[in-house]
This record gives structure tokens, sequence and C-alpha cells, in this order.
């Protein structure tokens, strides 16, 4: 059949009417499809052909693209075309939030090629190991030859990461390895579906040695990380400050959308804190924040993972910075508006769910600012409503891309009384 794209949806495929969903189509253009199936309130359907294409659609720079890899979208459509999409998600994600006049910044991009942590499937085949990121929709992995959006020395792993798995028993059927690109090179954490034997651990010492990692640690599917081989000290930069991370933790995905983020959440803040400056971080994590917050007054950082807490606490008192790491699981105990008196701003940055108890906790409470920096549109849309029921307004709003190509997106919005 033949269908008409109206508009892009929030995961970056076509939208027709019925609706239809259609990946790989831009708004504007006429394609034909096949129907594949249902999808929520309507059908997925596939292009077989572009009738007529929209003056927006470029070459995608990847190979993959046309293998439906899931770790990139929009790939296909113009850069501009892209950021303006991704403001606009930002302009709705507020209006459904009850701020339909929030004064909203242009959509700050990071650069291709910059992504420096990654979580890569891995599957063992007939034919050796599949190594890349899932179809969208699927338990498929595409099997990865290079990545245009990763950072050169992460996709530089691939083929060597492929043939020590090939001999890795220990992957017996499926898991997956996940590198942060650290200042002392990539720190792999390998989760496998078997137990590691002590020679696959010597093998992953030798890997080490010959790829340069200076860390692998591995885990039982989803258990607790343990270090397998380590050659140096790992430790990454964080507004200038050194810090430690434990295996698999969280990072900004490059460093110029942590930088976009932390200038962001500064720029919310006012150059004088009232009364003694206190400051609260919550879901912290290693310090991505709470590090350039010390600059503006005492911050106390709240998260829930054990080692970030004390690699913060480690970095914090060997640089004598004014910050106290504090473990607090917030989603099980988030702060309350008695706990919350006395701060002069509140930063919340919370996983990709949001944080819907604690933002109606904050939306009470006695506080001046708070600074919301949030990964997903419709978890924004909800917390926010908790803010605009209460009073406050939107004083300013910055959508950041540093997932590029992809639906993924970043905000940091500021509330005020």
């Amino acid at each position: 059949m033949e269908a008409t794209i109206e508009r892009m949806g929030a995961g970056g495929d076509g939208i027709a009417a019925g609706p239809l969903y259609v990946p790989r189509a831009l708004p504007g253009e006429l394609v034909r499809v096949r129907v594949i199936g249902q999808r929520g309130d309507g059908r997925a359907a596939v292009v077989e052909e572009v009738l007529a294409s929209s003056p927006e659609r470029v070459p995608p720079p990847c190979p993959h693209f046309g293998e439906r890899c899931g770790g990139c979208a929009v790939q296909h459509w113009a850069p501009a075309a892209q950021a303006a999409w991704k403001r606009a998600r930002l302009v709705e994600a507020l209006a459904r939030a009850g701020f339909p006049d929030a004064p909203i910044a242009a959509t700050v991009t990071t650069p291709p090629g910059r992504r420096r942590r990654t979580d890569l499937a891995l599957r063992r085949t007939a034919h050796g190991v599949t190594l890349g990121f899932h179809v969208g929709g699927s338990g498929e992995v595409v099997d990865l030859a290079t990545c245009t959006v990763l950072d050169p020395r992460i996709v530089a792993l691939f083929a060597p990461l492929k043939v020590l798995l090939r001999g890795l028993g220990a992957l017996r059927r499926e898991g997956s390895a996940v590198v942060n690109l650290l200042d002392t090179g990539p720190d792999l954490l390998l989760r496998t579906d078997g137990p590691l034997a002590p020679s696959e651990r010597a093998a992953l010492a030798h890997f080490a040695q010959e790829a340069g990692l200076p860390r692998i640690a591995w885990a039982r599917r989803d258990g607790a990380a343990e270090v397998a081989a380590q050659l140096g000290p790992v430790g990454i930069t964080l507004s200038g400050v050194r810090v430690a991370p434990p295996p698999g933790a969280f990072l900004q995905a490059s460093p110029e959308g942590e930088a976009a983020i932390v200038a962001a959440v500064l720029a919310a803040l006012p150059p004088r804190l009232p009364g003694r400056g206190r400051i609260a971080d919550l879901h912290a994590g290693l310090g991505t924040l709470s590090i350039p917050l010390a600059a503006r007054g005492r911050v106390t950082a709240f998260e829930g993972e054990a080692a970030a807490v004390a690699a913060l606490a480690a970095a914090a008192g060997a640089s004598g910075l004014p910050v106290s790491a504090t473990r607090r699981d917030l989603a099980r105990q988030p702060l309350t508006p008695a706990e919350l008196a006395g701060f002069a701003a509140v930063v919340l940055d919370p996983p990709h769910g949001g944080a819907p108890e604690q933002a109606a906790l904050l939306a009470r409470a006695p506080l001046p600012l708070v600074v919301y920096v949030s990964c997903n549109p419709a978890a924004l849309a909800r917390d926010g409503r908790a803010f605009a029921q209460a009073g406050w307004r939107v004083a300013s709003a910055t959508p950041i891309d540093q997932f590029v190509h992809s639906a993924q997106m970043e905000a940091v919005v500021a509330f005020v009384r």
C-alpha cells in the first residue's frame, strides 16, 4: 500500500494515518510500504520504496543503518531537522506537564563519533560470536563491524573482542559487554550466562595486556561484578577532579554531552545562592554534577549505588571539595519536604523512568529552585505536572542531543517558585 508520512513519532518512526508506524520514513514523504503486523493502537510497516522523498532526507553515514540496527533511528534525516524535532519533543513534554509557554533554548547537539559508553549485546551462533545492538523491538542482534556514533577507540575493540569471546566458554548463548572509555583507556565489564573458569581469567588478562585495557570485570548474568583482570589504575576526570569509577559505572554518553548538561545546570543557578548555599544533588552517581556544583555551594550528594558513593566520597576527600556523599535509595526512600528544608537548590537527575514520588515531594518542599535533568520526555511530562499543580514556573529549559541519530534526548529544566 501507499502512505503519506504525516509526522515523526517519539521513537523515530514516521507515522501515517491509521496510525501506521513506518521506520526509516520521514514527514512529508510518500512511501510504498508492506504491513507486517499490529503495533499498539495501529499497524507496523516497512518501507518497500520511497516514491516522493523529503528534502530533509540524507544518505545515512553508517552501513549498518540499512540492517535495522537499533542503535540509531534517524541517520537518514538532516541534522538540523533532528535538532528541531528534539526541541519540539521538549516543547510538547513541558506543555503536557502544564507549562505551554516555557522558554526553551535551541538544541545543543554533540558531534558523532564521541560516544564513550556503550552496552553491546553478545550472542553465540554456529558461526562464532555476534556483537552489536539489537534490532528495534526485537531480540535479534545486528553484528557490527563499525559504528559512526561510538568513539573509534571503542570500535577498534569489536574485532579482537569477538575473537576472545569465541574461545570463552563462559559465554554459552548470550551476554553483554559494557565499555566505558576512561582517561586510562577502555574499561570493560563482561556479563555472561556461564561461569568463568580460572583459565579464562588468564585469557582475559592476556587480552587486557594486548588491547591496552587497564581493567576487565566480569559478572554472571545480572550478578555483582568482580574484577577478573587489572593491569593498572582506572580513572576519569570530571570537571577537573579525578574519579575512579567502579566497573560498568554510569557516565554521560560523551564528554561534550556532559559539558552541555553541566553548563545548563550551572546557568540555571543564581550567581549567589540564598542562605548558606546548600545544594542537594539527587541520583548523583559518580558526581558528574556534584563536583561542578561544589564551586557554588556545599553539596550533599544522594546516590543508591554503594560503589558510586564510595568513588565520589574518595574523589571529594582527595580534592578537598565541599561534597558529602550519602547512600540512599531515593526510589524507595525519597527525601521528604522536612529533609529538603534549608537547601538553596536541588538538582534531580533521575534514571530513565523518572522520579514521580520524589518530584511530588520536591514540589511541596520549601525550595526556591529545582533543576531537573531528564533523559526521558515522557517521564519529564509526568513528573513536571507536580510542579505545575503546585504553582511553580519554568525559568529555562535546554534540550541536549548527545545520542545523535537516535530517538533519545536529554533536557535540563529549571523549575522556580
